[in-house]
């Protein structure tokens, strides 16, 4: 099970499904009210947002939400979505269990393909450019790494998921 799980599987809207995620650590954020008061903001604001009548929510409030929520991934999600140059990056969006991310990282990181890949790379940049021969093979390295540092990502979340319930659901 993912552990954002009616977070990110939920029908309704994220940054409600996530503050009604954290509510069974904080009772503070039971009542769209006592959030609001908590974010700095207006309830009718809180609601707008919830409910995605505003749909572009400030960055600055993301934050807030993710850092209150303990949902770093809101943040994560946010670039994906509304930044420009975060949409371009391999970022991961949600959070899997500690076990799927550590096989995944670990998978990656096999000595042999990080060796092979190593090999590759000096081969085509030995000579300073990229042959369109050399494109393709290029291109899969970038592939390659793309999806290690989505999973890097995936892991630094895990862990900051973690450190702010001080380990709480680390075994999940």
């Amino acid at each position: 099970m993912n552990m954002e799980n009616g977070c990110m599987n939920c029908m309704g809207n994220i940054y409600r499904a996530c503050r009604e995620e954290a509510a069974k650590y904080n009772d503070k954020l039971r009542s769209r009210e006592s959030a609001a008061e908590l974010l700095g903001i207006s309830t009718s604001t809180l609601s707008n947002y919830e409910l995605g009548i505003t749909k572009a929510v400030p960055v600055d409030i993301v934050v807030m939400m993710a850092d209150l929520y303990n949902s770093p991934q809101l943040k994560n999600l946010y670039c994906k979505r509304e930044c420009p140059i975060g949409k371009q990056l391999p970022v991961a969006t949600e959070i899997d269990g500690l076990a799927s991310v550590t096989v995944r990282l670990l998978n990656d990181l096999d000595d042999e393909e990080i060796q092979n890949m190593k090999k590759q790379l000096l081969s085509i940049a030995s000579d300073g450019k990229i042959d369109e021969s050399e494109r393709e093979e290029f291109d899969g390295i970038m592939r390659n790494l793309d999806s290690l540092a989505k999973t890097i990502s995936e892991l630094r979340m895990f862990a900051e998921k973690i450190t702010e319930r001080g380990g709480r659901n680390g075994t999940r």
